[in-house]
């Protein structure tokens, strides 16, 4: 990887960049021309697929970080209360 595209991807911060913002920075780039419009129009899909790729595994991260949590701390999820709830209804219906 080039370091200008290195210090594209650094700067921009491809986690949060939309296409429009991408789109806009390259065209502008084009326009002083510093990139040709091929360039241009590459860097916005490199930088839109790392900044997809990077959401995916913030998105991964996330959830793993979730489940430990949920192993280490006595969380109850939905559906163990709602067990809970079926024996509770079933007892009360066998005491009376």
């Amino acid at each position: 990887m080039s370091m200008m595209k290195k210090a594209v991807y650094f700067g921009i911060g491809a986690l949060c960049l939309t296409r429009e913002k991408a789109e806009k920075f390259f065209a502008e780039m084009e326009e002083k021309g510093e990139i040709t419009k091929d360039e241009a129009q590459q860097f916005v899909d490199d930088v839109i697929k790392k900044g997809e790729e990077e959401r995916r595994e913030f998105r991964q991260m996330m959830r793993q970080e979730l489940e430990d949590v949920k192993k280490e701390l006595p969380f109850i999820t939905k559906s163990d209360l709602e067990a809970l709830q079926a024996r509770l209804k079933a007892i009360e219906d066998k005491l009376q």
